[in-house]
C-alpha cells in the first residue's frame, strides 16, 4: 500500500473509471473529477499528490487547469490526450506538466510513468508534501485532519467524541471497505472491550445525525447481517 493519493480528471467516465482501476490495484488512493472546476475546487482544499488531467474538456480545459495548478503548486501533473501533435505536448510541458501520453493509451503505462515520477521524486528529496497535506484525509466533501484531531464536512467541523472520530478516521482510511461490528469494536474500543455490539450501533447513528445536518454526501452503509462501510454517494 501506499500514502499517494491521486487526481484522475476527464470528462469521459469510462477513461476515469479504468484508470482508477488500474491505479487503485496499485495501492494508490484515487479521486476522480469530470471537469476541471471540480477538480480544482478539491485540489485547492485538500493538495494531492499527482494530478493525471485531459487535455480536451468542456469548460476549463486540461491547460487551464494546469496553468492554475502552477500558480500555487508543482505536485507532478500527466497531461492525456486524444491529440497527438508535436506542439500540443510542448504546449502542455510548458505549461509545467512533467510528462503527455497520447490517447489511447496503455493504462499499466500510465502506472509505470507514475511510479517512475514517484521514484525520482523519493530519490531526489523524500517526500516534497507538507505533513499537514498527508495526515489530510479527504473523501468528497468530509475531511478528517488526523493530526488536529478534527472532522469538517461541507466546511464545517463536526462535533465529535474521541470514539466518533476515531470511528470516522478508521472508516475513511477504509473507505468502501464493510467491517463487523466485531471488527469494529475491536479497533475502536480494544480488544479487551467486552460490552455489547449495539455500541456500534448507537454510535453510527449518531455520526449518521451530524453528517445528515452538515448535507454531506459520504454516508455509512448498513451491510445487514454483518455490520457497517463509509461509500462517497457523490464519487464520479
Amino acid at each position: 500500500m501506499t500514502d499517494k493519493l491521486i487526481y484522475v480528471v476527464d470528462d469521459e467516465k469510462s477513461i476515469r473509471d479504468l484508470i482508477k482501476a488500474y491505479l487503485v490495484k496499485e495501492g494508490y488512493t484515487v479521486k476522480t473529477f469530470q471537469s476541471g472546476e471540480s477538480a480544482l475546487a478539491a485540489f485547492n482544499n485538500t493538495k494531492c499528490h499527482l494530478m493525471v488531467i485531459d487535455i480536451m474538456m468542456t469548460g476549463m480545459d486540461g491547460y487551464e487547469l494546469c496553468r492554475e495548478i502552477r500558480k500555487s503548486s508543482d505536485i507532478p501533473i500527466i497531461m492525456v490526450s486524444a491529440k497527438d501533435d508535436e506542439i500540443d505536448r510542448i504546449l502542455g510541458l510548458e505549461l509545467g506538466s512533467d510528462d503527455y501520453l497520447s490517447k489511447p493509451f496503455s493504462p499499466r503505462e500510465l502506472v509505470v510513468r507514475i511510479k517512475n515520477i514517484f521514484r525520482r521524486i523519493d530519490k531526489s528529496n523524500g517526500n516534497n508534501m507538507d505533513e499537514k497535506e498527508i495526515n489530510k484525509l479527504l473523501i468528497n466533501d468530509l475531511i478528517i485532519l488526523e493530526d488536529e484531531r478534527k472532522a469538517v464536512a461541507n466546511g464545517n467541523e463536526l462535533k465529535l467524541t474521541n470514539k466518533e472520530f476515531e470511528f470516522l478516521l478508521f472508516m475513511v482510511k477504509n473507505k468502501n471497505r464493510a467491517f463487523s461490528r466485531e471488527q469494529i469494536l475491536d479497533n475502536i474500543w480494544g480488544y479487551d472491550y467486552y460490552g455489547e455490539e449495539r455500541a456500534v450501533d448507537d454510535l453510527v447513528k449518531r455520526i449518521r445525525k451530524k453528517l445528515r445536518e452538515n448535507s454531506s454526501k459520504v454516508e455509512i452503509l448498513t451491510v445487514w447481517g454483518y455490520g457497517y462501510k463509509i461509500v462517497d454517494q457523490g464519487e464520479s
